[in-house]
């Protein structure tokens, strides 16, 4: 039997947004505003608190707790008129934008939309402030960038937090330039966790991978995306939404770039993984890799897949094959599970967050949180892996249980399998001679 002490010690949590987590935790406060006025005090109160052209950012917002209403510019454009206002959806693939900062982005009703992106607009053509996945960043791109000081309060933060939760390494999935702050953050033994670096997939050609048996702080993973997420309606299905019957979601990359990026950073044995949410998403990633694989030969080069949230039964059979890692949050799917199948109705939700028959297919599975859209806790994370009793209550012996695991095999994906998938199972992951 595991003591909690004993937990708190050995958690790898392999997919984490380290600034933007650390960043969210010093910004307002959104993740679990149950109402809509509740949503709208909480940024009024804390545009007070800062200084005028001060943006206010992060947020992680997730409109079902009210009901589903999507927010709209209007209700907070009469608190933040000093303040430009760029806040999360949760799953960080929506924003929502104030009037100040969808100025100074120069979008207004003539703005056309974004490829494999969205400007939401009213019925007389004028944005609601919802900007999805692409668009998304007409705005984010104007917020300065945090100077290497703020970086390291952000830092300090999440690994303040991360710590009181157990987790002693991670796998930051988006270093945005952290990777550099932390180095020297070491340098001066003030750097608190073990870290893991990705660079975005596209700057291949200018990363330079650190030496794999380092233990405190490295890099040489790269992070691409194929689609966005479920809850935003930007997750790529191979049938349309159950919900929406003329929507199929969105692939925001296309496949022949993906596909010679993933083959160049192959060629320079720099570790790749993937963001795909849907099944039509995983089916991509999942023949742009075994092309890679052919092309590139037989080597230990551990891809992963980010989410490998919905898929088919046939592609379930191709991760071991293809010796793919499924590097998957199960706090998701007691979040999810809320209202998922109204989105994509009862049958894709059989494999969906599929641990267990990804298990039973051999596949080596690996946990992580997701933070800051999800907490950064271990122990949620394996409750919600073996109970999946979702967080409505509504739920008591599991949604879809089916595919709940045991505690052994969740405790070895936050474990054992989170340093395999960082080429790290010599020096951390399991206790043995």
């Amino acid at each position: 039997m595991f003591t909690e002490n004993l937990l708190h010690l050995i958690f790898i949590d392999a997919h984490v947004h380290l600034l933007m987590g650390g960043n969210s935790l010093l910004n307002v406060q959104l993740r679990d505003t149950k109402t809509k006025q509740e949503f709208i005090d909480r940024i009024a109160s804390f545009a007070k608190k800062i200084k005028p052209d001060q943006w206010v950012v992060e947020g992680n917002w997730d409109h079902t707790l009210w009901g589903g209403e999507l927010p709209e510019k209007e209700w907070i454009d009469e608190y933040t008129k000093d303040n430009p206002v760029a806040i999360y959806r949760m799953d960080g693939h929506m924003i929502l934008a104030n009037s100040a900062a969808l100025k100074i982005a120069g979008i207004d009703k003539n703005t056309p939309d974004v490829e494999n992106g969205e400007i939401v607009k009213d019925s007389e053509g004028n944005p609601t402030g919802i900007l999805k996945s692409k668009a998304m960043y007409l705005v984010l791109n104007k917020i300065p960038v945090l100077s290497n000081s703020e970086k390291e309060d952000a830092i300090n933060a999440a690994q303040d937090y991360l710590l009181s939760q157990g987790v002693t390494t991670i796998h930051d999935v988006d270093s945005l330039g952290g990777f550099e702050v932390a180095q020297e953050m070491y340098t001066n033994k003030k750097l608190k966790v073990r870290m893991y670096t990705a660079d975005p997939l596209y700057k291949w050609a200018s990363v330079s991978k650190t030496d794999r048996s380092e233990k405190w702080l490295k890099n040489g993973l790269l992070k691409g995306f194929v689609d966005g997420s479920l809850g935003s309606h930007t997750a790529a299905f191979n049938d349309p939404y159950s919900d929406k019957l003329d929507d199929r979601g969105l692939f925001i990359v296309n496949e022949d770039s993906l596909f010679s990026q993933i083959l160049n950073a192959d060629n320079e044995d720099l570790q790749v993984t993937v963001h795909a949410i849907g099944d039509r998403a995983n089916n991509g990633l999942l023949n742009i890799y075994e092309r890679v694989i052919e092309k590139n030969g037989t080597k230990d080069r551990r891809l992963r897949i980010e989410h490998a949230q919905h898929l088919t039964t046939e592609d379930i059979k191709r991760f071991s094959k293809l010796n793919i890692i499924a590097s998957v949050q199960p706090y998701h799917a007691i979040d999810d599970g809320r209202w998922a199948e109204e989105l994509i109705g009862p049958e894709r939700i059989k494999t969906t967050y599929a641990f267990k028959s990804l298990l039973d297919a051999n596949t080596t599975l690996v946990f992580g949180s997701d933070w800051p859209v999800a907490p950064a806790s271990p122990l949620y994370g394996m409750y919600a892996a073996v109970t999946r009793q979702t967080l409505d209550n509504k739920n008591p012996e599991g949604w879809v249980p089916e595919q709940k695991i045991n505690i052994e095999q969740a405790l070895t994906a936050y474990t054992k399998n989170g340093a395999y998938s960082s080429f790290d199972e010599n020096i951390k992951g399991t206790l043995e001679p």
